[in-house]
């Protein structure tokens, strides 16, 4: 077995597909007798850091804080519905939910996301706000998301941590269609894209939200579509197999990340285990799949009018139609192992 332990202080999940790329490259060469094959880079991490202190101050930056204060103004916390009471201060004992959506569904909602002028990571995070909406009867909703934050082409290929965490906050007053809903995502998107270059720490320190103990400032829940280059390590004379290790740590109420494989949507809801119990989480993740399902079958339809799987306590909405989609239809759905 071979295991790299790489701390986020200095590498993110796009360096991990360099480290694996230059790793065969190496190992190729070197097995050969050959010198390395890796071309001298013209920068290192430390250019990027003193650069990006150089540009990001003064006038430059009081423009992306400005967009930060209105864009965050009065925003507040995601009240979701748990199964235990917040601990005063989190434990980060953590576990995770994996979850597939099928092809068929994965194509249909590419082809949805295409006509609308949106990307397929504007139109899962659309459903999956709209989840939220639905669990917290909330209309103010509050998601980050990581971004990659490599636009220039010099730093594409450094190892590095440049990865940062932006705020997408999204208004679900009204009862809007679903794609009047991944409109509104995607001006919030599209807007955070534009502003993304202020590191989250120095964010915080700069607004100064209200701190607790018991959850991070200005989000507890993350929405991740993984589209980082993964290289395939492929060595002579060995023959190589992945190895997944289960992770029981968790920083946040809910992280769900999904990347895109031949069979469709793959993906992990990973949960605060001081606050959700593993059939919860089933739960969410069947709505989830019922929500991505409507968006396809009628792009017109209300967020309020999918019949989902609620306990009955948290189901008290303003009154709405239930009739659009046939609840049995909905209640038969189970496009997932679990």
């Amino acid at each position: 077995m071979l295991l790299f332990t790489m701390s986020h202080i200095v590498s993110d999940g796009w360096s991990m597909g360099i480290l694996v790329r230059e790793f065969g490259a190496l190992y190729r060469a070197y097995t050969a007798g050959e010198p390395s094959p890796l071309e001298k880079l013209p920068i290192q991490y430390a250019d990027f850091a003193v650069w990006q202190r150089e540009w990001l101050k003064g006038e430059e930056l009081e423009r992306e804080l400005e967009y930060w204060r209105k864009q965050l103004a009065g925003m507040p916390d995601l009240g979701l519905p748990t199964d235990h009471p917040r601990p005063v201060k989190p434990s980060y004992r953590g576990a995770r939910q994996h979850f597939v959506i099928e092809r068929e569904l994965t194509e249909n909602l590419r082809a949805l996301s295409q006509r609308e002028g949106a990307t397929l990571f504007m139109t899962l995070l659309t459903a999956f706000q709209a989840m939220l909406y639905r669990y917290s009867w909330q209309e103010d909703i509050p998601v980050a998301t990581g971004i990659a934050n490599r636009n220039r082409h010099e730093i594409e290929h450094l190892i590095g941590f440049f990865i940062n965490m932006l705020v997408l906050r999204t208004d679900l007053s009204g009862n809007p269609t679903f794609t009047e809903l991944l409109a509104r995502v995607r001006e919030v998107a599209f807007g955070a894209y534009a502003h993304q270059d202020v590191p989250f720490d120095l964010l915080v320190g700069k607004l100064r939200p209200e701190r607790h103990l018991s959850r991070t400032p200005l989000f507890q829940v993350v929405f991740m579509l993984l589209n980082a280059p993964q290289a395939t390590l492929e060595l002579p004379g060995v023959t190589l197999a992945p190895f997944k290790i289960e992770s029981e740590v968790t920083h946040f109420d809910l992280t769900m990340s999904m990347e895109e494989t031949p069979q469709g949507l793959a993906g992990d809801l990973e949960y605060d285990t001081d606050l959700f119990e593993a059939k919860t989480i089933v739960e969410m993740l069947k709505n989830y799949t019922i929500l991505l399902e409507a968006m396809v079958e009628r792009p017109e339809q209300r967020v309020l009018e999918i019949p989902l799987h609620l306990a009955e306590e948290s189901y008290s909405a303003p009154d709405f139609n239930l009739q659009s989609i046939p609840a049995e239809k909905m209640l038969e759905h189970e496009p997932f192992p679990v």
